[in-house]
């Protein structure tokens, strides 16, 4: 009796078929994952510039209109204004009025090509949230 042990190659492509699927499955979600991930990034950055926004109207009356009126500087060669892993630039939308702002965050890099469901998000003295992608804003703001 010479009986021969191991995988006939019908075995190995199936297992490889299933491997390749669940791949297929596995490697957008998780895409998708690191692209919500990033996007707090950006969103923390919006509502750390808000809180500075309204410290700033309480102590001179108006708000900022720029980002290095709100703290905001250069740091080891980052522009002022960006996250801290520099996937998101903040910027103040200039306005004649001094008794509000509208403040927004553009994605940078490569987070600029992968989240096109949400874009640039934005926050104004109001609270009112907006973005510019193509998805839903109570999806980018969760």
């Amino acid at each position: 009796m010479n009986k021969q042990s191991g995988f006939t190659l019908i075995e190995l492509m199936i297992a490889v078929m299933v491997i390749g699927v669940l791949a297929a499955i596995a490697i957008p979600s998780y895409q998708q994952y690191v692209t919500r991930s990033n996007r707090t990034e950006g969103m923390a950055l919006l509502q750390e510039a808000a809180a500075r926004q309204e410290r700033f109207l309480t102590q001179n009356n108006r708000y900022a209109t720029t980002v290095a009126e709100l703290g905001y500087t250069s740091v080891n060669g980052r522009p002022a204004g960006r996250s801290a892993s520099n996937l998101y630039q903040l910027n103040i939308a200039n306005s004649s009025s001094t008794v509000e702002y509208n403040m927004t965050v553009v994605p940078q890099g490569a987070q600029a090509s992968r989240d096109t469901e949400c874009g640039t998000l934005g926050l104004n003295h109001a609270g009112a949230k907006s973005k510019t992608g193509s998805g839903a804003l109570s999806d980018c703001w969760k």
